[in-house]
């Protein structure tokens, strides 16, 4: 099973951008904490990072036929961009929406996702254990939509 795992903008500066909000954890730390639990429920795991809306279509796209499914950070581009929105529709990947805070708890244009209704589902508000939460969650529904076990995945 392969995952991808896609970032957008500004994440590139997790750990020195707004600690505060987002924590301390750099993006490589956060990648490397995905990486260690996806070899334990046996997964490959890719990732993908940019600041540029074109970028994250283009890595979307080619999903297609390359991943089993995706988590999708898009940042502030989650609230923003009908081209994510389409390019995500376009290749129905199953994918968990990640963000690392409580999007809902934030300024009201952040409220809104134009991905959510697209998504297997939505993990917000656990700083970097968000992405390790989204992976175990998608890992088990990709392996209950395949028709293996059930359950919690957890190793």
């Amino acid at each position: 099973m392969h995952i991808a795992v896609i970032d957008g903008p500004n994440l590139n500066l997790l750990g020195v951008r707004e600690p505060e909000r987002y924590g301390t954890a750099t993006l490589a730390q956060v990648h490397a904490a995905v990486k260690t639990r996806a070899a334990a429920l046996g997964v490959e795991v890719s990732f993908f990072q940019s600041n540029h809306e074109g970028a994250l279509v283009d890595a979307i796209q080619a999903l297609r036929g390359a991943a089993d499914g995706a988590l999708v950070n898009a940042a502030a581009y989650t609230h923003t961009s009908l081209a994510v929105r389409d390019a995500l529709l376009a290749v129905q990947v199953p994918f968990v929406e990640v963000h690392l805070t409580n999007v809902h708890a934030r300024d009201e244009v952040r409220r809104r996702s134009l991905l959510a209704d697209l998504a297997v589902g939505v993990v917000a508000g656990f700083g970097a254990d968000s992405y390790v939460l989204a992976l175990e969650a998608l890992t088990g529904w990709l392996r209950r939509a395949a028709g293996g076990a059930s359950g919690v995945v957890r190793v």
